[in-house]
């Protein structure tokens, strides 16, 4: 039988009801009194607004997958551009897509059901398929093709400042992850840089360039070490992950405040499914540090969080 102090912990689940006024704000704060995820989505918002209003806090943000093709562009510039983000590490991926679209290009929708839907079609037509979005290749030669003209001052600079060069050089567009970062001087990481589309260009176009990462990994120490809170917000897992809590776990500062958003599972032992209270017996996470970890889609969760944020933002 559970103790009682346990039990006196426990209230009533809110059976909340909707009506056509409700707004983010009042969505959220129904959610709080909640079960299983929908609770946790409402603790998450409410950890980001703590980290936002914490003015010691500096705000890491973990960005796996590429959720640019699924038009979380702008979502992304958006926290950037609110300040809610202080330093992105990002997969090569995501900077592929967000290239792409900030030259113009754009990914293309449709459906995974078709009966006449063939990977074999699709490739002969030289059409790109990610789940339910679709990138023709001409896509990829538009970024070779400015890649290919880019005049880089310096083959050996970390990539970080290799990124911000590139945000610097991209044409102005109102979603642009890399441009708004360069214009923020908010910092993008970007650790397994040449595992992406981005990379390959450029190594084919300039071969004498040999991006430095160990820079960024002591950069990166160097601002964990110097944050006097640390909050983080993990979505998916993976390189970016690792990159954040490796840093973190070397410094006498670990992370006040975390949300991890993750469709994947603690049992195979991989870093995307690692739950975050794990994180603390690595000394990565602070024994008192709230945190959420939200089993969910991020092309759901985050522009409901963002939602939240603006709406509630003093």
């Amino acid at each position: 039988m559970p103790d009682k102090e346990f039990k006196e912990t426990l209230k009533k689940v809110n059976q909340f009801r909707i009506s056509k006024d409700y707004d983010i704000e009042q969505f959220i704060s129904s959610l709080k009194d909640t079960g299983f995820n929908a609770k946790r989505l409402a603790l998450a918002c409410e950890i980001y607004k703590d980290m936002i209003e914490d003015k010691d806090c500096t705000k890491f943000f973990g960005l796996a997958g590429a959720l640019v093709p699924a038009g979380m562009q702008g979502v992304i510039h958006d926290f950037i551009q609110e300040g809610f983000i202080d330093i992105l590490i990002t997969t090569g991926a995501n900077l592929t897509h967000d290239v792409a679209e900030t030259l113009g290009y754009h990914h293309l929708q449709g459906e995974v059901n078709i009966n006449d839907l063939n990977d074999v079609k699709l490739h002969e037509e030289e059409m790109n398929r990610i789940y339910d979005v679709f990138m023709p290749n001409k896509v990829y030669e538009g970024i070779e093709d400015f890649v290919s003209k880019l005049e880089i001052p310096d083959y050996t600079m970390p990539v970080s400042s290799f990124l911000k060069f590139l945000g610097e050089k991209l044409p102005k567009n109102e979603n642009s992850i890399l441009k708004i970062c360069a214009e923020n001087d908010v910092p993008i990481f970007c650790p397994a840089f040449t595992d992406s589309g981005l990379a390959l260009q450029l190594g084919f176009h300039h071969q004498k360039i040999n991006l430095n990462h160990f820079k960024d990994m002591l950069k990166m120490v160097d601002l964990a070490w110097d944050a006097k809170k640390a909050g983080i917000c993990i979505v998916g897992g993976g390189v970016p992950k690792n990159f954040i809590m490796q840093s973190l776990q070397f410094c006498p500062t670990s992370a006040s405040y975390a949300i991890q958003i993750t469709m994947d599972r603690p049992e195979p032992g991989g870093l995307s499914g690692a739950t975050l209270r794990e994180a603390i017996s690595w000394g990565k996470l602070n024994e008192q540090a709230r945190y959420s970890t939200l089993i969910s889609d991020a092309t759901i969760a985050l522009p409901i969080i963002l939602w939240y944020l603006k709406k509630s933002e003093k």
